[in-house]
């Protein structure tokens, strides 16, 4: 179940952090409504990576069906021999 504070908590934010943890943000409201979350630096990396590779793939997937490459173009670009 996740932490739901009001954001005028923070004025004790100490007690606010220590309910912090790993996979376990928790989410500050004003006037009710969700507007900020507070989560360990780890967890915020993780997601940070996690959007990162999927628009590589996307990005892959996109380029991969536009265009094809040889074998022999990929070794000269290496520098290697096929």
């Amino acid at each position: 179940m996740p932490t739901i504070l009001p954001i005028s908590d923070l004025r004790n934010y100490t007690v606010v952090l220590d309910q912090v943890d790993v996979s376990k943000p928790v989410y500050l409201t004003r006037n009710g409504r969700g507007t900020y979350v507070i989560s360990k630096i780890d967890d915020y990396d993780r997601e940070a990576t996690v959007e990162t590779l999927i628009r590589e793939i996307d990005k892959g997937e996109r380029t991969a069906s536009d265009a094809t490459v040889s074998i022999t173009d990929i070794a000269q670009k290496l520098g290697v021999s096929p």
